[in-house]
């Protein structure tokens, strides 16, 4: 099967996933997708910036919150003890991406200068003011107690096909339609000279410096980008839950977030779906089945219950990833193609077309790679 014809039929295949499950789903599970894409969309933001270019970062949960308060403070009706400005929401919805993009880049010069845990350490500090805004500026946050999500679509049911769409199969089809466009976009990104460089200040800052790569400028871009995504994501987060609370946004969610693209496989951005899609909706499963499982035992009881299961699966799933298959889901689906990278993966894109060329070399010029090997080791880098 030739590669365009291979395209076309996952096009197919992605349509007909959007398209048909309003018809033929009930209200739980519909909601349940729109959590997930949701929740996809914050999780393609991170891996962008963690598994392309290599930036560990803990303040999604506070990028989450930007996006959410901000759609719900430009939705809602004005008047009342809450900032509500009346825009319409699909407006309050850009803007809440945006107004996120603009926190992350007032970060960004601190996310420039920092590297790995150090990156993490101070995005933590996000996070933790974050909390603070959401407990004291009541009149915008709603305080403790949080504030009423606006609705994203209207009460309206129209009939198509003799079958009734309310909000929730409304809601399916947005979620849908921003999960893909969220997707396409970073593919074509990581496939691009974006992504490339990326890769590139990924593995060697040196050696992107060394090439002509503004190294900053990179590095304040790739945190700009998951930043917005991640206030996308918390404003359909915010829609799906119906509330904006402290609670919602605090440094577990970043930790689950990071549990997500970690369980997909770093840098692939369909991996970084398919682990939202299990962490996202494994404790609601479990949750929602919890009296025909046996091992699972009522909340207050002292037994296991279900999201104390789905947190078990999760650390499980993370040391098995670290263990045994690095590159999670992503890796599982790479052994199924053995011949060629897995598309979205960036550690493919750069270590596969390496291994070819150095095992070309090895035959043909096998004093060059011994020259290769012994400059690798006296590199301080590697």
């Amino acid at each position: 099967m030739s590669e365009r014809i291979r395209a076309a039929a996952g096009w197919v295949v992605i349509g007909l996933a959007v398209l048909v499950p309003p018809y033929y789903l009930d209200e739980f599970w519909l909601r349940l997708g729109f959590s997930v894409a949701a929740a996809g969309i914050g999780a393609i933001g991170l891996t962008l910036l963690t598994g392309t270019a290599g930036q560990l970062s803990l303040a999604h949960a506070f990028f989450l919150g930007v996006g959410a308060v901000t759609y719900c403070a430009l939705a809602a009706p004005p008047g009342g003890d809450r900032v509500g400005l009346g825009l319409p929401a699909p407006v309050a919805a850009v803007a809440g991406a945006l107004v996120a993009g603009l926190a992350g880049l007032a970060f960004s010069p601190i996310a420039a200068r920092l590297r790995h845990i150090y990156l993490g350490i101070a995005s933590i500090a996000l996070v933790l003011i974050g909390q603070h805004v959401l407990n004291v500026a009541t009149p915008l946050t709603g305080g403790f107690n949080g504030r009423r999500t606006p609705g994203l679509v209207g009460d309206t049911v129209t009939v198509i096909a003799r079958v009734p769409f309310g909000e929730y199969e409304k809601l399916w089809y947005i979620g849908g339609a921003a999960l893909v466009l969220a997707a396409v976009f970073a593919r074509n990104l990581v496939a691009g000279r974006v992504g490339r460089a990326l890769v590139l200040l990924r593995d060697s800052e040196p050696a992107a410096a060394a090439v002509g790569i503004p190294v900053q400028s990179y590095k304040a871009l790739a945190f700009v980008l998951s930043s917005m995504y991640a206030g996308l994501a918390g404003v359909l987060y915010a829609v799906a839950i119906g509330s904006v609370a402290p609670q919602s946004f605090a440094l577990d969610v970043s930790v689950l977030y990071l549990v997500m693209i970690v369980i997909g496989g770093l840098g692939s951005v369909g991996g970084a779906i398919a682990g939202a899609a299990v962490v996202t909706a494994l404790p609601v499963l479990l949750q929602e089945y919890a009296a025909d499982l046996p091992f699972l035992a009522e909340p207050g009881s002292g037994g296991v219950t279900a999201s104390h299961a789905a947190r078990y699966a999760f650390g499980i799933a993370v040391i098995a990833v670290v263990l045994v298959r690095a590159r999670g889901f992503n890796g599982l689906r790479a052994r199924l193609r053995p011949h060629q990278p897995p598309p979205g993966s960036t550690h493919a894109t750069s270590f596969w077309s390496i291994g070819r060329r150095r095992h070309g070399d090895h035959r043909r010029h096998p004093e060059r790679v011994q020259r290769e090997s012994e400059h690798a080791e006296l590199r301080p880098d590697r």
